[in-house]
This record gives structure tokens, C-alpha cells and sequence, in this order.
């Protein structure tokens, strides 16, 4: 296989939506750190939604960016926590995935902590091959071409080979 059509992680990204700001962040905060070993960044509102109390620049989220071999070993442990099974509507048409994990004491090595509870949180994963820098450098941008794209397909089997990971919904 060509070197460069390899396909590889560039990043896995953890997010928790707490809806506020307060202890209920503060907790979601504790537990990407706990997970991922990093410091999360607290995500700030664009909009005004007098209706649910949300105002432009409030704080009411928090994601962890998590790339390199850490971030293929978080990936292995939050799969597992969704029990190595995804569906085909799970991945996008650029090869990238997304999934969610409704309690964070399903994934393997971590502990129930009284003082966060119970929280859920979604795991976007970002997709790559040799090239890809091209359409974020600083001179000369261009786009990838189509042919060197990941395409649903490629992810699929990608996921299924390296991860060990089950396809549902998908036609055999």
C-alpha cells in the first residue's frame, strides 16, 4: 500500500455540554481532566437565548483536544466503553466519526467519583493522511484533492481494522 494513503488519528476530541455555568461545569472540567490527563478549555456561548437564560460569552461547556499515541490510546478505552460497536450514521463523508458515551464510568480504568456523579460526554475523532497540512499552512493553500480524500468507506474500514470495532447497519 502507498505510504502516503495511510490513514492515521489526528486527533480525538472530548466535549461535555453542561448547560451552565457554575458547579455543574466546574464538575464536567474535573472529569475531561480525570479522562484525559490534559487541561479542558471552557467553551463560551455566541448567541443570546433569553428563553434558556444564555447570554453572548457565558461559559457553558468544556472540550480536551488529545492527539499523538494518547490519543489512540484514549480511543481503544472510550470504544471500548460503547462496547466496540458503532453505527454506519456515526461517520461523515470526510472519514470523520463522532459518538457519544452516556455515563463515563462504563469506560475501562475509570472510577465513580462522588463529587462529579454521573456525566456523559461525546468523542469527535478527526482523520488524516500524509498531505493533509496543505489545507491549513500559512503559504500557498490549497485543497485536497478528491482522490486523495477519506471517504465514509475508507473510515469504516479503517476503525474495523485497527480498533477491532463492530458496524452496524451496515450491509454485509
Amino acid at each position: 500500500m502507498n505510504s502516503s494513503k495511510e490513514i492515521k488519528i489526528e486527533k480525538v476530541t472530548l466535549n461535555i455540554g453542561a448547560g451552565e455555568a457554575g458547579d455543574k461545569l466546574e464538575k464536567a472540567v474535573k472529569l475531561l481532566n480525570k479522562i484525559s490527563g490534559l487541561k479542558p478549555i471552557k467553551t463560551k456561548t455566541m448567541k443570546r437565548i433569553p428563553t434558556w437564560g444564555i447570554r453572548p460569552k457565558l461559559q457553558i461547556g468544556c472540550k480536551v483536544t488529545v492527539r499523538g499515541k494518547k490519543a489512540e490510546e484514549l480511543l481503544k478505552r472510550l470504544l471500548e466503553a460503547a462496547k466496540n460497536i458503532l453505527p454506519e450514521t456515526k461517520f461523515d463523508n470526510e472519514g470523520n466519526f463522532a459518538f457519544g458515551i452516556p455515563e463515563y464510568i462504563d469506560i475501562p480504568g475509570t472510577e465513580y467519583e462522588v463529587d462529579i456523579g454521573i456525566i456523559g460526554l461525546d468523542v469527535a475523532v478527526t482523520l488524516k493522511r500524509a498531505g493533509f497540512r496543505i489545507k491549513r499552512r500559512q503559504i500557498k493553500k490549497t485543497k485536497i484533492p478528491r482522490k486523495h480524500r477519506i471517504s465514509k468507506e475508507e473510515a469504516i474500514l479503517f476503525v474495523k481494522e485497527k480498533f477491532n470495532v463492530e458496524i452496524e447497519g451496515e450491509e454485509k
